[in-house]
């Protein structure tokens, strides 16, 4: 019996090993975007970010260390002590060295961990002088980006299935084709035709917006957050930054991106019927970029302003495994 539990503990431990390693690597993959298997978080594009990447990977490691030695230790035990092999079991009851380093090995543990954790906390919360304030306003169910000291406004809109293709066979095609289909007969039927359409513009379904918001590249930027109806979140992972955007309040969040290109987040709070339908991008442009940009957005031509950004061949996604990531929804 016991043979054939040590048998199985092992096959365990195994098997999750292997399935761990093995997401290793498209679990390094993502910057700025989700990636097919992804387990582990996406790359780092602000230094607070490569805090919390090495915090995370640090505490993993820490934390398969603890798991895999007490695994060994149980597997030995109920080998090495089981009934046939001691048939008459120690009488010890206390051991000081033992119960000692059971006691400061644990608080080691945490002090090591306490020092990244709190000089982490530290930099999120202390604001640098800004280069720029936006103020993004949570609403059922889009974002709008103000700048402050613009004073313009960028409202963002998910772009849909429906959009992408009306976009691409006018809109007379499209009532023809899809008019007489309902519910989830006509969801399925738009997510196939519009599948390969997503993979021709190469834009992420289900995270790309209508009008994008763009910063300069190695500028610390304020983020100013709120909402107009019910708790939102305003969330870039690869920027680190999460923030809950509460009704009646500003809260405020602050990144410096130092790598140009397409981030993608989401509203992170459970906000309604249509939560999942609140991308955010941002575009991490070089200054020049970014001047042509303001000045068309304060031209009042946003089809310019965002023709420019997609123009920017450098601020554009690593669509590589866009295909694979359309095909996994």
């Amino acid at each position: 019996m016991s043979n054939r539990m040590c048998g199985a503990v092992a096959v365990l431990a195994a098997a999750c090993l292997a399935i761990a390693l093995g997401g290793l690597s498209p679990a390094m993959a993502g910057l700025g975007q989700p990636t097919p298997g992804e387990l582990g978080l996406q790359l780092p594009a602000t230094d607070n970010m490569g805090q919390i990447f090495d915090l995370f990977h640090l505490i993993n490691t820490i934390i398969t260390v603890i798991v895999l030695f007490v695994l060994v230790l149980m597997v030995y035990v109920m080998y090495r002590f089981n009934e046939k092999r001691n048939p008459t079991p120690s009488r010890t009851s206390h051991n000081t060295m033992l119960e000692v380093a059971w006691t400061i090995l644990p608080i080691l543990i945490l002090v090591g961990i306490s020092i990244p954790s709190f000089h982490l906390l530290f930099d999120q919360y202390a604001f640098p002088k800004p280069d720029l304030t936006i103020k993004a306003t949570g609403n059922a169910w889009f974002w709008e980006h103000e700048y402050v000291d613009d004073g313009f406004t960028i409202t963002s809109n998910m772009v849909n299935d429906e959009d992408i293709i009306r976009a691409k066979i006018g809109d007379e095609a499209y009532d023809q084709q899809f008019g007489s289909l309902q519910g989830a007969e006509l969801h399925n039927a738009l997510y196939k035709a519009s599948l390969p359409l997503w993979n021709e513009e190469k834009k992420l379904r289900r995270l790309t917006v209508d009008q994008e918001v763009a910063v300069p590249v190695n500028k610390v930027v304020d983020v100013l957050v709120t909402s107009n109806d019910v708790i939102h979140s305003w969330t870039i992972p690869s920027f680190g930054v999460k923030m809950q955007a509460v009704p009646g309040r500003v809260s405020a969040v602050w990144f410096k991106a130092t790598k140009v290109g397409s981030y993608h987040g989401q509203c992170a709070v459970l906000c309604g019927k249509l939560h999942s339908a609140m991308p955010i991008t941002i575009r991490v442009v070089d200054q020049p970029v970014y001047d042509a940009w303001i000045a068309a957005i304060k031209a009042k031509d946003k089809k310019k302003a965002q023709q420019i950004l997609n123009e920017d061949t450098a601020s554009k996604v690593d669509f590589g495994s866009v295909a694979q990531a359309q095909e996994r929804q």
